[in-house]
């Protein structure tokens, strides 16, 4: 039966009137799934309401951070306690202390660390850093990875850009994107190649160690390791991009999980419990040449900014308290819900190919093995499109778009994942 859903509808038309597309992020405007996008009032535990009175099985979890859950108490609690204090300061908190203690318990990598606001901020840093520090000009970076949107990463981004299908973007010159080297994700030769090239001319290689914007791609094994090594090998840097994995894939990270150490890690989603937050950090020798210490200009007003920082210690205290239960229980019932549905693809003839470290996953409606951008390419997107709506009729809002990862958080449970099952028993069809 179809939602009813004449409010968000009405509530589209004039965000439309307003904002671009009726959106202030170019997936929420559900282009590549059709349908129409239901308006949010609130959100509890693992289930979202819109304006319409629906209910939903939220399995995008505001695109990573609710780990916890949506209005876990002791978040909100932190958050109403530091809101009656000020919601911004524009000078110094010892939350901001508190908070990069708590993240260096779980990141011994990262020696020193400058919080900012978005994953975008703290990549768009870190890389500016890696060329202060080296003196070069080249990054690579890997298809269909996503490092936010500044100009000189919308090379062959993943995300909302190959969500619509966009190569890149408007409004960037060839002389912002010509130091950005992109390479196939997985393949060491590629970035060996790369290297032999400009051997000396290479600041660094940004990587999302688990790839999430692109669907849910992980690494080969040695991967991680040989670009650690070929990095090294020429006097670059490693950058981690873990504002996705980190936190979720394990307390540490995918560098926790796969045992590497970058030399650069950017954080963000779960690291502001919810509220806009990210942070950038690594070895002290490279950060200390971040003003005022050193040359290497970053600033910004709203940067730990109070209430952030009181929610992402709320939320990192509970991690490290109940670790040892929360992380194994997010993989299980991830591979529950993730394998259940692919058990009901494969028993009606469905290609489906399903994707999963720990909490995250995806489904790629292809036959074929998802290893790199150009292989989640092969994915009939019309197909997930299809699905995508069905699922949201039963009560399931998947992440709108076939490229992005799903999310689990520790609010679903045993009728949780009943649920999506139930959903996808009816929304997959031959």
């Amino acid at each position: 039966m179809p939602l009813n859903l004449t409010r968000s509808r009405q509530l589209q038309q004039r965000a439309e009137s307003l904002l671009p597309g009726g959106v202030d992020s170019p997936v929420r405007a559900f282009r590549s799934v059709g349908g129409d996008p239901p308006f949010l009032v609130r959100a509890e535990g693992a289930y979202l309401y819109d304006e319409d009175g629906n209910r939903y099985l939220d399995m995008f979890g505001s695109w990573g951070p609710m780990i916890l859950g949506h209005a876990f108490p002791p978040v909100v609690e932190a958050i109403r306690e530091a809101a009656g204090f000020s919601a911004s300061f524009g000078a110094s908190t010892a939350a901001e202390s508190t908070l990069a203690g708590l993240v260096q318990q779980c990141f011994p990598s990262l020696e020193k660390m400058r919080f900012v606001n978005s994953g975008t901020e703290a990549c768009m840093t870190a890389i500016r850093l890696a060329r202060g520090f080296t003196g070069r000009k080249f990054v690579i970076k890997f298809e269909g990875c996503y490092h936010g949107h500044s100009d000189a990463m919308l090379v062959k981004a993943g995300s909302g850009v190959a969500t619509l299908g966009i190569p890149g973007s408007a409004g960037v010159p060839d002389e912002t994107v010509m130091h950005t080297i992109a390479l196939p994700y997985n393949d060491l030769e590629a970035v060996r190649q790369a290297f032999a090239t400009r051997p000396r001319e290479i600041a660094c290689i940004i990587v999302e160690p688990v790839v999430g914007n692109a669907g849910t791609i992980a690494p080969l094994i040695g991967y991680l390791e040989g670009l650690r090594d070929i990095a090294h090998q020429h006097g670059a840097l490693l950058i981690l991009d873990e504002v996705m994995t980190g936190f979720r894939l394990s307390l540490g990270g995918a560098q926790q999980l796969y045992s590497i150490k970058p030399d650069l890690t950017t954080l963000g989603k779960i690291i502001g419990g919810g509220l806009p937050c990210a942070a950038f950090g690594g070895r002290a020798d490279i950060m200390n040449h971040l003003a005022p210490l050193g040359p290497v200009y970053q600033a910004g007003t709203l940067s730990g900014n109070p209430l952030a920082m009181a929610a992402g210690i709320a939320t990192i205290e509970h991690l490290i308290a109940n670790q040892h239960t929360i992380y194994p229980r997010l993989a299980k019932t991830t591979a529950e819900i993730a394998s259940g549905v692919a058990a009901i693809a494969t028993e009606r003839g469905i290609k489906l190919t399903t994707n999963q470290v720990g909490s995250m996953f995806t489904w790629f409606f292809t036959g074929n093995e998802v290893f790199d951008y150009a292989s989640a390419a092969t994915s009939d997107t019309a197909a997930f499109g299809r699905f995508h709506r069905a699922m949201l009729e039963n009560g399931v809002w998947l992440p709108p778009s076939q490229f992005e990862a799903a999310f689990v958080s520790i609010a679903h449970g045993e009728v949780e994942v009943a649920l999506i099952l139930e959903a996808a028993g009816k929304a997959l069809r031959r």
